[in-house]
């Protein structure tokens, strides 16, 4: 019996409580940091060009897509056959500045707003990933994706494609108001600390390699 109401109350909080306090806070933060937004959104102007925002469609809430707003951090250098240059080669100073203190993920704030994000959840990633999740790993989309999460206060950019999942599945299957508290601020130890950024031999991530399933990928 008390297992079932644990049950209810996890389901009433996902659904509603967390909802409301999503657009809360998000409205909250804009408005407190819309003057810093303002301002990276001109450096990034002059110092990486336009557009100033990286737009990708990404699955959220049941699979469902959606536009993620981030910063862009990288250069839209090509070489001579128009394909884009290593991101080591397109990432700047500033660009990795920005990585570091996650300062690129402040338009996300616009989609928890707009109820696509959660501040709170399992990192969305990219669409071509959905055919290849295994069907435990699905249950990340149980909830809205997160602008951080249980795997990114446990080593971020540096897990392993299988461990990141697992910290995922782990946290939908545990998620309360208490756990989520938890890992707001331990969020905020992380980006003080700049811990995970990237990962071993790359300046972001790997990318995701179906056969080896090594895939910690851009989050």
């Amino acid at each position: 019996m008390r297992h079932i109401k644990s049950q209810r109350m996890e389901a009433m909080y996902n659904r509603w409580i967390k909802t409301a306090l999503d657009f809360i806070f998000a409205s909250i933060l804009l408005l407190i940091l819309w003057p810093l937004i303002l301002l990276l959104a001109i450096f990034i102007r002059v110092f990486l060009g336009s557009p100033i925002l990286f737009k990708q469609l990404r699955p959220g809430l049941h699979e469902k897509p959606f536009v993620l707003y981030k910063f862009r951090t990288m250069r839209d250098q090509r070489d001579a056959n128009g394909v884009l240059l290593d991101d080591a080669e397109r990432l700047t100073r500033f660009g990795r500045m920005l990585r570091s203190l996650s300062l690129d993920e402040l338009p996300t704030l616009f989609n928890a707003l707009k109820g696509e994000m959660s501040l709170i959840g399992p990192r969305p990633l990219l669409m071509e990933y959905l055919p290849y999740y295994l069907e435990y790993q699905k249950k990340r989309h149980h909830v809205k994706p997160g602008m951080t999460g249980w795997a990114q206060i446990n080593g971020r950019n540096l897990l392993s494609w299988d461990k990141k999942f697992e910290l995922d599945v782990w946290y939908v299957e545990n998620c309360s108001f208490i756990l989520d508290c938890k890992i707001f601020f331990l969020t905020i130890l992380k980006i003080l600390k700049r811990e995970g950024i990237s990962a071993i031999d790359h300046v972001t991530m790997t990318r995701f390699d179906v056969e080896s399933k090594n895939a910690p990928v851009d989050s």
